[in-house]
């Protein structure tokens, strides 16, 4: 599962990066030939996209590498460290575009219309789509955060160059100042997607606990094993994607040493097929 999970992220990585260059040059290009700030502003985007499906491919490579005895759990982490980057990025880039787009709204644009602009917007909304579609398939495979991260990026992308297509047809007829507007919410929204990823990768780097659903499942594996007295603690820390859990239960004092170990095997194995679940260790205490 493992193995297959990080060859899908892999393929998302270099499918971004190499669209997102694409989509680079021709925004670039186009945008800073007719000034518009709308534009700009989605080139810079596709910048940000390229370091992001970057640092997808090389955190999904660090985290690719098994464990050893410098790292007795993996190297998991590396996923949401490198989502630390995306996000920081992010948020670096919206303050630029936010200031670029302000400026340019008081001072006045220079926005010159062309149907070229309007070619690439397109070709940026269904390239994206794409994009957003495919990963949407392989996030649902494989619950990667990184792939999330792009996932979200792409789907953000067709909504914001939909609105940078719209100021582009409203300034043909004369109506300029909504690029800038248009500008000012693109690196407003790039903000916000890049706090939400920061957020979602702090917690998990600061052994955020497991969610309540897993929680209660975990509960309910445990009480399906009658001879178990009573549950004195369950507690849990992330490496990457999955959860190592930690769960003190009292059996009967009566029970042998092999027998109690052999009931504590049994449970952790149970609770170890569960997809985030990475290792179970069980404590017995008699009572």
């Amino acid at each position: 599962m493992n193995e297959e999970r990080f060859k899908l992220t892999k393929k998302a990585g270099l499918l971004g990066i190499i669209c997102n260059m694409f989509l680079l040059i021709i925004k670039g290009i186009i945008g800073f030939a007719f000034n518009s700030q709308s534009m700009i502003a989605d080139a810079f985007n596709s910048a940000g996209d390229i370091f992001a499906s970057l640092m997808t491919f090389i955190g999904n490579r660090i985290a690719s590498a098994p464990n050893d005895e410098d790292h007795n759990f993996g190297h998991g982490k590396a996923e949401y460290i490198f989502s630390l980057f995306i996000s920081i990025s992010m948020i670096f880039i919206a303050a630029k575009l936010l200031y670029d787009a302000v400026c340019t709204l008081l001072l006045g644009n220079d926005l010159k219309f062309s149907w070229l602009l309007i070619i690439a917007c397109t070709i940026t909304i269904i390239t994206k789509l794409c994009l957003f579609l495919y990963t949407k398939y392989l996030y649902k495979k494989c619950k990667n955060i990184l792939i999330e991260s792009n996932m979200k990026d792409h789907r953000n992308d067709c909504v914001l160059t939909f609105f940078t297509l719209v100021s582009i047809i409203l300034s043909y007829f004369g109506i300029m100042w909504f690029d800038s507007i248009v500008g000012i919410g693109i690196s407003i929204w790039i903000g916000y997607t890049g706090i939400t990823i920061l957020l979602e990768s702090y917690n998990v780097l600061m052994d955020i606990s497991i969610d309540d659903k897993t929680k209660d499942l975990i509960l309910d594996i445990i009480h399906s094993f009658k001879d178990v007295q009573k549950i004195a603690s369950i507690s849990s820390t992330p490496v990457g994607a999955q959860y190592i859990i930690f769960i003190t239960i009292y059996l009967d004092g009566n029970l042998s040493t092999f027998d109690s170990h052999s009931l504590a095997n049994s449970i952790e194995e149970t609770i170890n097929k569960l997809d985030n679940v990475y290792k179970t260790i069980i404590h017995v205490e008699p009572i």
